[in-house]
Order: C-alpha cells, then sequence, then structure tokens
C-alpha cells in the first residue's frame, strides 16, 4: 500500500516529467520531478530522487533507507492517513532540498517499502515554488512575510 517554478534556466525543466492518459484509461496530469535531497548538517553531500509532485499532499515521502544513509535522523512517529481512509504510522525528519539554485529544509517522512516518493505542499512552499494544478507546471510563488499592520 502506498503511503502518501520558475527553474533558474530552462535547462532545469528536463527534470520534469507529465503523465497523462486517455479518458477511459486511468492517469491523467501526474507530474514527477527530481531534487537533490540532503542532510542540513551537511548540504554538500546530496542524492537525486524522483518526487511525484502531489498537490493534495503536506509532507514529502522520501525512502527512509536513503534517509538514514544521509543520517537523517527521525525527530518523531506520526500517523497518517491515507487519501483511501487507511492510517500508516512513519517516522518523520527535516531534511535538505534543492531544485537547481533554489534551497530549502522541510519536514519528511521516512518511507517505507511500497510508499511513493511524494513531493509535498511544504516542501514545494521551502523551495519559493508552486504547482499550478491546471499546467501542472511550476511556477515562482510570492513570499510573503508577516501579517498586514495598518498602522505603518
Amino acid at each position: 500500500m502506498s503511503a502518501f517554478a520558475a527553474p533558474p534556466s530552462a535547462g532545469y525543466y528536463r527534470h520534469i516529467r507529465h503523465l497523462s492518459f486517455d479518458q477511459y484509461g486511468s492517469i491523467v496530469g501526474l507530474t514527477f520531478l527530481t531534487l537533490d535531497i540532503g542532510n542540513p548538517a551537511d548540504p554538500q553531500d546530496t542524492r537525486p530522487v524522483e518526487f511525484m509532485v502531489d498537490s493534495g499532499a503536506i509532507y514529502t515521502v522520501a525512502p527512509g533507507e536513503l534517509l538514514e544513509e544521509l543520517n537523517i535522523r527521525p525527530l518523531s512517529e506520526e500517523v497518517f492517513w491515507l487519501a483511501n481512509g487507511d492510517k500508516v504510522t512513519r517516522k518523520r525528519g527535516i531534511a535538505y532540498f534543492r531544485y537547481g539554485e533554489r534551497v530549502g529544509g522541510a519536514d519528511v517522512v521516512f518511507g517505507e517499502e511500497g510508499d511513493a516518493n511524494l513531493l509535498g505542499a511544504t516542501t514545494l512552499e521551502s523551495l519559493g515554488l508552486a504547482l499550478d494544478p491546471l499546467k501542472r507546471e511550476l511556477k515562482p510563488m510570492r513570499l510573503i512575510l508577516g501579517g498586514f499592520r495598518p498602522d505603518r
């Protein structure tokens, strides 16, 4: 059972892959993206991982064995709800992500055998990117700090 931008130059689009099938068959509009993932304590040591961009997922799921290889330590164990209503328990930690010139840090779920590599919203936001759900393209997002103060 499965658990759950504009790049700096046009050359980075080679890391994006789209799948679509006809109206009778199946998969429509899946986007895959290759990111480098690493330990925030050692951001020079990264590994490329292909993720399915999931606009409905909050957290990113990456192979647990790879995260352990990168010395990323679990901070907690959490219960996650799957799209089909099932619950699974997985470890959660923090990872460094790089896409071209964009870098960020975000929570990462330690995937187990059978789990899909999913790229969630918090990782996209940490990279300053958003998924256009109609065009299935990454676009830069407006980065906003703080709230509105009318007295200034």
